[in-house]
């Protein structure tokens, strides 16, 4: 990663504090995937991106895109494989596994419509199709977590495949055959790891639904901590009617509920992290601390604005990390303690207002902060579905960062090198 001023175009509008390169400067449409999870590869030398066939609209059922790998030490990408199995904030959920010869990323099977992950070997070509999809990879490969992938677009398109909408699962009440699913990546087998019924039934403290019977509940965001031995699973509900309905987001988004339940790989010890009682409030974008027992997200905690907050695995010790600074974006606390790195929407109070938003770097102790670059994220596209979200994410090294951006016409990822700043 020395040599990348000779291999990469030095992204320098608005005079970033720390060097950027722009890592996909030949292929148009591209970007990583999500602020919890590195596109960079176990060894360093490779990068993961997904191509969107087209950046205008959102995709129909069986469009593909397509996976390509960016050589971080000579420049050359590589096209990889073709898929069906994405949309258009998390493409199509890359994620490397243990070593440079495991990359997941889903798929639709197109006669079944039914959601599936590959298994691939980028360096060698093979491939195994896994029974279950993939949202979130275990650190070592392992594992996979994922949600009803075929059902993640009732509540919010964007982030899991796209299917016909009369293919969706309807679950009225809570489900006892459907919820978070657990992929062995050895062999390929799935498992239902915790219905939504299960999860209702054993979190302490309860996930909090009046008549949980009258709603229609789903999965959604699903993550293993960085040391691999717990997970958070996001729930999702709404009204039910007498109609099935999807894209409850773009339907009536107050009507949607939601709440972070943690729990260990064998299912046990379930906690209802964040409930609704906090999500109604306002607030987005829950992660893991790197120390793998403590939760950060924006909320608006005291009801006067958006602030980071952080929260105990076990729903205990919901405090704000810094009483004034404003919340934003896709926060991620750094293994020093000492600084937040996130991002802006378009709309945030933090945002430039034309279009350029800030990589907010905030010193923790005294609430500090500096713009480490100012980038665009604003696109042709009016529907927020098809928005740019830059979501910021660490390497293993927690060094490097790879964001998202809207460049020359054009969706692009960006490397930068934070040295200077940890």
């Amino acid at each position: 990663m020395q040599q990348l001023d000779k291999i990469f175009p030095r992204y320098r509008n608005f005079d970033p504090r720390i060097p950027v390169w722009c890592v996909t400067p030949d292929l148009s449409g591209c970007i990583h995937r999500f602020f919890d999870t590195s596109p960079i590869s176990p060894s360093g030398r490779y990068l993961a991106v997904f191509q969107l066939p087209f950046e205008h609209r959102q995709p129909e059922p069986g469009e593909a895109g397509n996976v390509y790998i960016v050589n971080l030490e000579t420049g050359e990408n590589r096209f990889v494989a073709e898929t069906c199995g994405w949309e258009s904030q998390m493409g199509a959920n890359i994620n490397w596994g243990g070593s440079d010869h495991e990359l997941f990323f889903n798929d639709v099977d197109t006669e079944a419509w039914q959601p599936f992950a590959w298994k691939f070997d980028p360096l060698e070509g093979k491939q195994e199709k896994m029974e279950g999809a993939v949202y979130h990879a275990s650190p070592d490969g392992r594992w996979l977590i994922s949600a009803n992938m075929a059902t993640m677009r009732k509540t919010q398109p964007g982030y899991g495949v796209c299917i016909p909408p009369e293919k969706m699962r309807r679950n009225v009440g809570p489900a006892e055959d459907d919820g978070f699913y657990l992929t062995d990546t050895s062999t390929g087998k799935t498992r239902v790891l915790a219905s939504i019924a299960d999860i209702l039934n054993t979190s302490t403290p309860p996930v909090r639904i009046d008549s949980p019977h009258q709603y229609e509940i789903y999965g959604f965001h699903s993550k293993f901590n960085p040391q691999g031995d717990q997970l958070m699973l996001s729930l999702r509900w709404f009204p039910a009617t007498g109609e099935p309905r999807w894209n409850m987001f773009g339907i009536d988004h107050s009507a949607v509920r939601f709440a972070w339940v943690t729990m260990g790989l064998d299912g046990k010890d379930k906690h209802c992290a964040v409930g609704p009682e906090q999500w109604e409030k306002g607030g987005h974008h829950a992660t893991w601390f790197p120390d793998g027992r403590r939760i950060s997200m924006n909320l608006n905690i005291d009801r006067d604005g958006l602030r980071f907050v952080q929260v105990n695995a076990d729903g205990s010790g919901l405090s704000k990390i810094l009483d004034n600074t404003p919340g934003s974006g896709h926060p991620t606390v750094h293994p020093d303690g000492r600084h937040l790195l996130t991002d802006t929407y378009t709309r945030e109070k933090r945002s430039f207002g034309d279009g350029t938003i800030p990589l907010r770097w905030i010193d923790l102790a005294n609430g500090h902060e500096e713009v480490v670059a100012r980038i665009n994220t604003e696109q042709p596209s009016k529907d927020n579905v098809m928005r740019v979200d830059p979501h910021p994410a660490w390497d293993q090294t927690w060094r490097y960062v790879t964001f998202n951006a809207f460049v020359n016409g054009t969706r692009r990822v960006f490397l930068a090198d934070m040295k200077d700043l940890v």
